[in-house]
């Protein structure tokens, strides 16, 4: 189930027993009307601000659906210098891809940069290292060119000698 419509959902169960609880309280009728005209203009308003919310990257240390993950692709990134770095990320165990937006850090987007050469160079892809952790251990860089796959294993030569045949003219 998509979550922009279960988190729709809620807000509609929410707002449905707000307006309930408005309609059955011993007030005046015009109170009453205006909290239901309330609740009912609410519904629309929830529903596409959730929607505008699918288009825009979200800020990596607000993701708690995807929980640890030890690495990431990185498809796509521009980097806005002094406002924010904005990565499309494709993430272990996430079948589609997530934008996210990390905030301005002059280090992380040099090495964000310099992986991007490295990989294009070697002809592999850029990874990002534990997306989601908020850690103070800056060892490492943050991104880097993945390794080149290994190659496939040779296949060992056949045991038996070739034998050849030939024909004889009759």
């Amino acid at each position: 189930m998509n979550p922009v419509l279960l988190w729709f959902g809620t807000a509609a169960l929410i707002i449905g027993a707000l307006a309930s609880i408005a309609i059955w309280s011993p007030r005046d009728r015009k109170i009453k009307l205006g909290a239901l005209a309330c609740a009912t203009a609410l519904l629309p308003v929830c529903y596409f601000s959730l929607d505008d919310l699918l288009g825009r990257p979200k800020a990596i240390d607000l993701e708690a659906a995807i929980g640890y993950t030890e690495e990431a692709a990185v498809l796509s990134s521009v980097v806005e210098e002094d406002i924010a770095i904005y990565l499309w990320l494709k993430l272990e165990g996430i079948d589609e891809p997530r934008s996210f937006e990390l905030p301005w850090n002059k280090q992380m987007a040099v090495d964000l940069h310099q992986a991007q050469q490295q990989a294009e160079a070697e002809g592999t892809k850029v990874k990002m290292r534990r997306p989601t952790e908020d850690s103070l251990d800056d060892q490492e860089p943050v991104f880097y060119a993945a390794a080149q796959p290994a190659p496939p294993p040779k296949q060992a030569p056949d045991e038996s000698p070739l034998v050849f045949q030939a024909s004889r003219p009759d």
